[in-house]
């Protein structure tokens, strides 16, 4: 059955395929399907060139664009990864890490582990040694998963 309805459509499924991913990425950016539409439309111009060779079934055809599609969303992945690069701000929208190796005093006391201090108009979570209310500590570092620092007594 798909054997027929592919030799119906042509080398143009490929092509409309091609078309609607990058139609797809336009609408819900994300430069995933982007890769994949790609790989689709080089597998269309290849069936436009090749299409009564005797080799170039669907299997193949499917199978060469699967493989095109992994190829190219790799190459897509390796490119995006090296534009990313170095920034001039590494710690913006990092608020926990902003707050390492600064100082401040427990608003609560660290009991079994768990405090809080007050840093600016904050009061931030900390896990540290239990000590007293008003006792000073330092910012040693920051849980990523949750906005909780880690001190120590000073």
């Amino acid at each position: 059955m798909i054997d027929r309805i592919v030799s119906e459509l042509g080398p143009w499924n490929w092509m409309v395929l091609g078309i609607v991913l990058l139609v797809m990425e336009v609408v819900a950016p994300g430069v995933f399907m982007l890769w994949i539409g790609i790989a689709a439309l080089i597998i269309g111009a290849v069936s436009l060139a090749i299409w009564d060779a005797a080799f170039w079934t669907w299997q193949v055809q499917v199978l060469a664009f699967l493989v095109l599609a992994v190829v190219s969303a790799y190459i897509g992945r390796q490119i995006a990864v090296s534009r990313e690069g170095s920034v001039d701000q590494p710690l913006l929208n990092r608020r926990g890490a902003q707050m390492v190796g600064r100082t401040a005093t427990l608003a609560e006391p660290i009991k079994n582990g768990r405090g809080r201090i007050r840093l600016g108009d904050t009061l931030w979570r900390v896990s540290g040694p239990d000590l007293p209310v008003g006792a000073q500590v330092r910012v040693t570092g920051a849980a990523d998963t949750d906005l909780e620092l880690i001190v120590e007594a000073i």
